[in-house]
């Protein structure tokens, strides 16, 4: 599964970015999809996934009620809505792609998307 991210920008704080992910490759609906990030000087972490029934889970509590994430079989993308960014959100996200949304805790899902910026200045 080849993973493409696009919607890094700049953006100020209280504003919104929605980056998107297309997934080229067999039996996308199968699999569980979602975004890590990582800040300058911290590890990557595991932000939100939505597995292949679409129930999605948040493993960062900061971005609760601020981000979502919604996926399309039909076009094979999924969408990361981020909306009141704060300077904290400010990281390179990774589309991901694994078989279960337990790969968002183990930090280790078997596909990986290049990165993508998103800066958050006040």
């Amino acid at each position: 599964l080849r993973l493409v991210e696009i919607g890094g920008d700049s953006v100020q704080p209280g504003g919104s970015l929605r980056l998107s992910c297309a997934a080229s490759g067999p039996s996308f609906e199968y699999y569980a999809l979602g975004w890590f990030r990582q800040a300058p000087g911290k590890e990557r972490e595991g932000v939100i996934c939505v597995d292949s029934r679409g129930t999605s889970t948040i493993y960062v509590d900061s971005v609760k009620g601020r981000f979502t994430i919604s996926r399309d079989n039909g076009r094979n993308t999924v969408l990361l809505q981020m909306d009141s960014l704060q300077p904290e959100d400010t990281a390179v996200y990774y589309c991901a792609a694994d078989s279960s949304c337990t790969a968002w805790r183990t930090g280790v899902p078997e596909y990986w998307g290049q990165g993508t910026q998103v800066t958050v200045f006040s």
